[in-house]
């Protein structure tokens, strides 16, 4: 069945046991050029081999630690090295229509911030239009601000804003429409506006400026040039901390990352959906296992191929009990009324705060999957998977099930 979100489990046990809880992605940066003093006259490259999480934040340590190293006037290009994944160009709309949001941004061995840019709707006075601030900024896009102001409760304020996005104009123009309650205080959604080198450009400049130092050229795609030399490094998170935002979050780039690292790894650069399929199933190889049933597209939500059983999906819960990353895969996951995608389901219930649960939820498809801290004392594995037309209607019987599985006798 197609188990959705819940296929993490598999991408992320895989990791843990192949790669360990401690290991980190590394991004690095190159110069070619003459450096003379704090004047490149030259290109400046980063070549990334495909950390899930470099958040703004990061990128901004990275780039400081550039300027105290005295790098200041940067008189060519940047240069990104992707060439770590080789992943065929997507339609970003392709899987549900939705090609802005951020969970379907494409994997980028040089991904930044998820591409996303944070689009700010700030109340002026109540029945006031909110104003619209992008974090990153554009230098020169149109902000079109259709939103009327209204009053009354925020509820789901999303639904009642639109937006268009023209980014292939010139300007590039963002139009936001709808209503908006002075109620809902500061709120903000996550989009994708610019496409990778536009993206990383504008927030490179934006930042540079910010520290102090200087740069015009453009954004290139390129290879590392043998006479290069390196000047910055960045290292992620380790891997424990960085599957707690996969699964506790379903966080579908970084699960993307994830699976296709498992294939750079073990098949060796440049990593492929087939590598990396084909990793995993080497893993269970070796561990005594064939999945006949399994089919891998991207270890990830956004896919309508991807297969597993319900029984195999135990077989991982079992046998990451008795492994020795067991306490780091299921701390990763979310807690059912506490925290991640469970936050919000059975808070009344039982069970709250005494489940270990994995979601999983495209159209057509409800599913859980993890373990229950039952009212024994005991850890049980709980599978749950829906496919059907109507399967949103199937949560309340899942809800139920974990009830069950802590209450029974």
């Amino acid at each position: 069945m197609n188990p959705a979100s819940v296929m993490k489990l598999l991408t992320t046990y895989a990791a843990l046991e192949v790669l360990g809880p401690a290991y980190q992605w590394k991004t690095e940066v190159y110069v070619n050029g003459a450096l003379k003093g704090e004047r490149l006259k030259g290109d400046l490259i980063f070549k990334g081999y495909g950390d899930p999480k470099i958040t703004l934040e990061a990128f901004w340590l990275l780039l400081r630690d550039l300027r105290q190293k005295g790098l200041k006037e940067i008189k060519g290009n940047l240069i990104l090295d992707r060439s770590y994944f080789d992943v065929p160009k997507e339609d970003p709309g392709a899987f549900d229509n939705e090609p802005y949001k951020p969970y379907n941004a494409a994997p980028d061995a040089m991904l930044i911030n998820f591409r996303a840019h944070r689009v700010r709707f700030l109340p002026d006075a109540e029945g006031k239009p909110p104003r619209i601030v992008l974090d990153p900024e554009i230098a020169g896009a149109r902000i079109v601000n259709q939103v009327r102001g209204a009053n009354g409760g925020c509820g789901d304020w999303r639904d009642k804003l639109q937006y268009q996005i023209k980014r292939d104009s010139s300007p590039p123009a963002y139009a936001f429409s709808g209503s908006f309650s002075s109620a809902c205080e500061e709120r903000a959604m996550h989009l994708i506006l610019q496409d990778n080198n536009a993206y990383f450009g504008s927030l490179f400049k934006q930042l540079w400026e910010q520290l102090g130092g200087s740069w015009k050229g453009a954004v290139v795609e390129g290879a590392l040039p043998d006479t290069a030399r390196r000047i910055g490094k960045y290292d992620s998170p380790a891997l424990a901390e960085i599957i707690r935002d996969i699964n506790k979050f379903s966080n579908n780039v970084m699960a993307r990352h994830l699976f296709l690292t498992l294939g750079a790894e073990l098949r060796g650069a440049p990593a492929t959906p087939l590598k990396s399929a084909a990793a995993i199933n080497d893993w269970l190889g070796v561990r005594g296992q064939r999945f006949l049933e399994l089919v891998l597209d991207n270890g990830s939500v956004l896919s309508r191929i991807e297969r597993i059983s319900a029984q195999h999906l135990g077989w991982l819960l079992r046998a990451a009990y008795q492994s020795n990353v067991f306490a780091e895969l299921e701390s990763s996951l979310p807690i059912v009324a506490v925290d991640g995608t469970m936050k919000k389901r059975l808070t009344l219930g039982n069970v709250s705060g005494h489940a270990h649960i994995k979601t999983g939820s495209i159209k057509e498809v409800r599913a859980i999957a993890g373990y229950v801290f039952d009212a024994q004392g005991r850890r049980m594995a709980v599978v749950c998977l829906i496919n059907h037309p109507n399967a949103e209607l199937g949560r309340p019987v899942q809800d139920a099930l974990l009830e069950w599985v802590f209450s029974r006798p």
